[in-house]
């Protein structure tokens, strides 16, 4: 067992964050920090790589380079394995479904006793047609064994280099090393903060979890638990709805198992809900009041009006659905978006006290909320599709930090042609979606700028 977590090497700090594959999205490592995106990982994250210039705090001497590149093998290994899982469990799903055919056809073979009408022998044929697929997935399942001998040999081969440097880093004394490591991760910590936030430049390719439920809905997770808590909130339909699932990890969700429910005391309107610090926010049917359901305690602790917004597909999305009123969450808080009588239908986004649910300030971005497919904040910043249909793109961006606006083109492959929700998780750096019965992840890719001599 390795006895401390050693930092990166000196000028490559690796951090959790989405984006494209082998982008770069800054390059002046003279003048700031040079960002990459690099390997996907099956849950829809992939490594970012930031090259930090050579007079950045952020240093390490060249011991840990060696453990750094080992490291980095292990992650693709770890990563290779979860792949294999997924698509192992996917193709043997499959399998599982023909078995029920070969079996009939086994029994129509011998009971034909070797004389076949037209008829039966044209059945008997259609019927092998629909096992052709079968041939690939077996042919897969043979390329995952050659690799899984591949990544076999090579844990082998890591677990012996490894040794060797844990041996070497053994002639360290222990508390010299662990205050060497300490103070360098404070270090690295103080830059990766810099790294928080950053405008969006990309959304990815659709990746679909599972298909489940009506046409209309809302998934999500908790944006403020700890990254060891995965549990998944589901409310499906878009109004009179009270019943909310809570499956204990992604993985339940997917396979549909180790839930419970929670059956709330007022009803909701639209799918404009989210999870935040252990609590659901959401439109209470019928009205403008915000609702605040604590999922431990099964009790509402808080419930307001939200002045002049308006409900009951007053002032909705394109799509309808009762969608007034829609709370989102990034990395400053909890925000509403909605839009009133006063401001004649355009969107308002308001920053909301989530303990009090009282309206700290609020912005008319002046963009006409019935044209707007969906919305969703990222640091601060709202951004709005043209459309929920197929064709959709980012359009429209309001910042809220300068009160201003742009139009933007980011381009977003609505897949399955009718979004009905669309959410930003700030802590997976990742947006949820309810597409047309489907539940969806896209990666985000944020452009960071960063001096080295101080703030973003």
């Amino acid at each position: 067992m390795w006895p401390l977590a050693v930092p990166p090497p000196p000028l490559l700090l690796l951090l959790l964050c989405s984006g494209l594959a082998g982008q770069t999205l800054f390059q002046s490592p003279e003048e700031g920090w040079q960002l990459y995106t690099s390997a996907q990982a099956p849950d829809g994250k992939c490594i970012c790589t930031a090259v930090i210039p050579a007079q950045s705090t952020c240093s390490r001497d060249g011991r840990s380079r060696e453990l750094r590149q080992l490291m980095e093998k292990v992650q693709n290994v770890s990563q290779s394995m979860e792949v294999l899982e997924l698509r192992t469990y996917r193709d043997l799903q499959y399998v599982r479904s023909m078995e029920t055919l070969m079996r009939s056809l086994d029994a129509r073979l011998r009971a034909a006793d070797g004389s076949l009408s037209a008829k039966s022998f044209q059945e008997l044929k259609d019927r092998m047609t629909e096992l052709l697929p079968l041939s690939s997935v077996l042919e897969q399942y043979k390329a995952d064994t050659r690799t899984i001998v591949r990544l076999r040999e090579e844990v082998r081969n890591l677990s012996g280099s490894l040794a060797t440097i844990q041996e070497e880093m053994g002639a360290y004394g222990y508390e010299d090393l662990q205050q060497r490591v300490m103070a360098l991760e404070a270090r690295l910590h103080a830059c990766a903060q810099k790294l928080g936030c950053g405008k969006l430049t990309g959304v990815s390719n659709p990746i679909t979890i599972r298909a489940m439920g009506s046409r209309f809905g809302s998934w999500m997770t908790d944006t403020m638990a700890p990254s060891a808590d995965s549990r998944v909130w589901y409310m499906d339909g878009y109004y009179k709805g009270r019943r909310v699932l809570e499956f204990r990890t992604l993985g339940d969700f997917i396979k549909g198992q180790n839930f419970i429910q929670h059956l709330l005391p007022q009803p909701w309107a639209g799918t404009g809900h989210v999870v935040y610090n252990g609590s659901l926010f959401y439109n209470k049917y019928q009205s403008n009041v915000v609702v605040k359901y604590h999922f431990r305690s099964r009790s509402v602790l808080v419930q307001r009006s939200l002045p002049g917004a308006g409900y009951n597909n007053t002032f909705p999305y394109s799509w309808g659905g009762f969608s007034d009123m829609d709370f989102m969450v990034d990395e400053s808080g909890l925000w509403a978006v909605y839009t009133t009588n006063q401001n004649a239908g355009n969107i308002v986004v308001s920053r909301l006290d989530p303990h009090t649910l009282e309206v700290v300030r609020s912005w008319d971005t002046g963009y006409p909320k019935r044209s707007a497919g969906e919305a969703f904040m990222i640091c601060g910043v709202l951004y709005v599709t043209n459309s929920h249909l197929a064709g959709a793109k980012v359009y429209f961006a309001y910042f809220t930090n300068t009160s201003s606006y742009e139009y933007t083109d980011v381009p977003f492959h609505n897949q399955y042609s009718h979004i009905s929700m669309l959410d930003y998780n700030p802590r997976e750096r990742a947006l949820y979606t309810w597409n047309n019965g489907h539940q969806v992840l896209y990666n985000v890719t944020l452009f960071h700028v960063i001096s080295s001599a101080g703030d973003p």
